[in-house]
């Protein structure tokens, strides 16, 4: 559901705002799959970029429709191409091996395979395709640099930049450094191959997560690692930093009488995060546009701060302005 201009959420006869020319959904409506088995084919995670979708499947692979400009759809580039009311659900051709995860960043789409490889398309202008040039690129295309021989074990995107974490807990990055995301590594605003970030003193990585102009990382010890530029966690004078700087366990409830409290799951929107704890604790901060982070307030949260939710919270997904948290109740 929402607005659907260039049939990112599928074919559907929109109700139009005539005054603006935009096309949107109010209420959550299907999105019909080209399956070949549809009774024994299951979802296992959408992602969605500003105009483009992508849906992963258990046994049929990825499926992309929406905006095809720069190729992020992963298929060819048609001039002129008229993307409102589209029927067209792409099925992306295979790779090497199976997709395991996908992220859409904002023109561009990521995908890692059960090997570990990690493959993108889409736009290039800031070398968020990791590709070796700042092109667009319409096929999937394995990633080399740094990434070369690595097994991938999890990635993020979301704006222009993109982060990558290796089996053996090392963080590597691409695409825009304008907001010292990647000035671990270069002077210079872009980057456009995988580079492993020297990080000292974070442990072994696990997970990480990255926004418009800042990210975060989480290690094994279930400790929060922010930098890059923004509202990071660590208070109104902590704006900016090139290396990640850890945010105190007790900011997410970890004290004398809760030890074993730790992160378990991060995540980002354009310019706020989440965390999650091992007790289904939601935590949030940064921008709060239009009261996305949900504490009741509409001011900006610069530390962590722990939303009221009325049962154990399992996941999260952010968006620019909103945020959406599956919980477990506890009746």
């Amino acid at each position: 559901m929402g607005l659907n201009k260039d049939s990112q959420i599928g074919f559907h006869r929109s109700r139009r705002d005539r005054t603006k020319g935009y096309e949107y959904i109010l209420e959550p409506s299907p999105v019909p799959l080209p399956l070949d088995k549809p009774q024994e084919t299951r979802v296992l995670q959408v992602s969605c970029g500003r105009a483009h979708s992508f849906i992963l499947t258990d046994n049929e692979g990825v499926f992309s429709f929406g905006n095809n400009s720069y190729g992020q759809c992963a298929r060819r580039v048609i001039e002129g191409e008229i993307y409102s009311e589209s029927q067209l659900v792409h099925r992306v051709t295979p790779m090497d091996s199976s997709v395991v995860q996908i992220a859409c960043g904002q023109d561009h789409s990521l995908f890692r395979t059960e090997r570990g490889e990690v493959y993108a398309c889409g736009w290039g202008a800031d070398g968020q395709t990791g590709l070796g040039h700042y092109k667009i690129c319409s096929v999937p295309t394995k990633l080399s640099g740094d990434l070369a021989g690595v097994n991938v074990v999890h990635m993020a995107t979301y704006g222009d930049c993109c982060l990558a974490v290796s089996d053996e807990g090392q963080v590597f990055g691409w695409g825009n450094s304008e907001y010292l995301q990647l000035a671990s590594i270069t002077e210079f605003t872009q980057v456009n191959v995988p580079r492993c970030l020297p990080f000292q003193h974070v442990g072994k990585v696990k997970q990480v997560a990255c926004g418009g102009t800042s990210c975060a990382l989480l290690n094994d010890d279930g400790n929060v690692f922010v930098w890059g530029y923004g509202i990071l966690g660590k208070g109104p004078a902590f704006v900016e930093s090139a290396v990640p700087e850890m945010i105190p366990p007790i900011l997410f409830g970890q004290n004398d009488f809760n030890k074993n409290t730790r992160v378990v799951k991060i995540f980002s929107g354009l310019s706020h995060f989440a965390a999650l704890t091992n007790i289904g604790e939601l935590f949030v901060w940064g921008k709060n546009l239009r009261g996305c982070l949900g504490t009741g307030r509409l001011e900006d949260q610069y530390f962590p701060w722990r939303v009221t939710v009325p049962g154990e919270v399992v996941n999260v997904a952010c968006g620019v302005d909103h945020m959406i948290a599956l919980v477990k109740s506890f009746i």
